[in-house]
């Protein structure tokens, strides 16, 4: 345990990021926020057209400063594209947590305003008194991360347009959700960014299907919470791919107080067509974030995704993958709470300079109609193979809405159809057919 010590980070929006690394609960829990830091107060490294990343003050270790300098300096190469763009983007923020050499700290960023109110009413009581709560602790994490992913496709959209939330509760006090979509905009055609907070009593049949998966959950009657974020990008320019992430946490509690969690999620990205650069950005940035937790994570959870995400009955993938994983839980829930947190944040720093570059990017008609086309392939996977569908359909007071947000505004069938040899139509369904390593 090394003493206290605090980290400085300036964001765009003025608010000043402190961590002090501590033994306290709401130390350990990570940083807090203050407004308006004079830029005098502490000398920063200016990134061009962004917020200034200030200079670590009165650093504990080594490793934090090297950690912190080294994801600073990634988005700030000259001859990256995609750095410039993060670094003139206001809403980039570090990835949610370093991971650092001494005693496996983690540092967590500023608390950004919620869209709506908290979902469950005892959050920030639950936050500052036990910091070993995971439920409270990833309602607000995917609480904050759908505040900054909305106001960041908001910025994209840039015609003034916004998110409609439609917040949800269930009866009886079993949590519920705040779902947020765009819809026929400019640039996004429909985008759904959708948190839930959902507890209750576990049907025989999914206590059996977890027992079945080797989770050991106990005897019944069981109790469950499954906290959770998820979002699908349909964008109006075939130029533009689609991009889904969801992350999720799950616990359960048998009649005899054992209390079984495990974690879930991933991001995949799906073009219609296969611009290689975009993908091995948004391949490299899913790899550095799994890099800062396990070496190992990356590859084994990019074969996972484009495993998980084939659309057996058409014997190719959804998309160019990303990273999936399911029922984590061989680690300490920090660690993973952790990865799954840092996840969540890279979302933004993969996708959105994607966006950005090709919104405007000129298309045909013809393209159009094949990024239609690919969009079937879409909601054939999500309606016949994805298991969040399956869980949402299942669960008692299922939100319907909710759960379709996943769905394109509009899709195509042809009877068929098969792109025309040595096309660009072609290539990406060869590289769907049999998915190869970007990174």
């Amino acid at each position: 345990m090394f003493a206290s010590r605090t980290v400085h980070v300036v964001r765009a929006n003025g608010y000043r990021v402190h961590h002090v690394a501590g033994t306290s609960a709401r130390s350990a829990r990570g940083f807090r926020t203050t407004r308006n830091m004079s830029a005098s107060q502490s000398k920063q490294r200016q990134l061009p057209g962004w917020a200034p990343v200030a200079g670590i003050a009165a650093v504990g270790t080594t490793a934090i400063a090297t950690a912190a300098a080294a994801i600073v300096s990634e988005h700030d190469q000259e001859n990256s594209t995609y750095g410039k763009y993060l670094a003139s983007f206001g809403q980039a923020i570090l990835p949610v947590s370093l991971s650092q050499a001494s005693n496996g700290k983690v540092l967590f960023p500023a608390k950004v305003p919620y869209l709506d109110k908290a979902i469950s009413t005892d959050l920030q009581h639950r936050l500052d008194n036990d910091n070993s709560d995971y439920q409270a602790r990833m309602e607000d994490m995917i609480l904050r991360a759908q505040a900054e992913i909305v106001r960041a496709l908001e910025k994209e959209e840039g015609t003034g347009a916004k998110f409609i939330v439609d917040r949800h509760e269930r009866a009886n006090g079993e949590g519920g959700g705040i779902t947020t979509v765009m819809q026929d905009g400019k640039v996004f055609e429909k985008a759904g960014v959708n948190v839930s907070v959902i507890r209750g009593d576990l049907k025989p049949g999914l206590a059996k299907n977890m027992n079945a998966r080797g989770k050991e959950i106990g005897p019944g009657p069981h109790k469950f919470c499954a906290c959770g974020i998820s979002s699908v990008i349909h964008p109006r320019n075939p130029m533009v791919p689609t991009m889904h992430f969801n992350y999720r946490y799950f616990e359960v509690t048998a009649a005899n107080g054992k209390k079984t969690w495990w974690f879930g999620g991933g991001t995949d990205l799906t073009p219609y067509y296969l611009i290689e650069n975009d993908v091995v950005h948004f391949h490299k940035t899913l790899k550095d974030a799994c890099g800062r937790h396990d070496s190992t994570y990356y590859g084994k959870f990019k074969k996972w995704c484009d495993e998980y995400f084939r659309i057996t009955h058409r014997k190719e993938c959804r998309g160019v993958g990303g990273v999936f994983f399911d029922d984590l839980d061989e680690l300490p829930q920090e660690s993973l709470f952790a990865f799954a947190s840092d996840l969540a944040a890279s979302v933004i720093p993969a996708y959105v300079p994607l966006v950005n570059k090709r919104k405007n990017a000129s298309y045909t008609q013809q393209q159009r109609d094949w990024q239609l086309l690919r969009r079937g392939r879409y909601v054939e996977f999500n309606l016949v193979y994805d298991r969040g569908t399956k869980f949402g359909l299942v669960t008692p007071q299922a939100r319907i809405e909710s759960i379709f947000i996943s769905l394109p505004l509009l899709a195509r069938w042809e009877y068929r159809h098969e792109p025309e040899a040595g096309s660009e139509e072609e290539k990406l369904l060869r590289v769907l057919q049999t998915p190869i390593e970007w990174v």
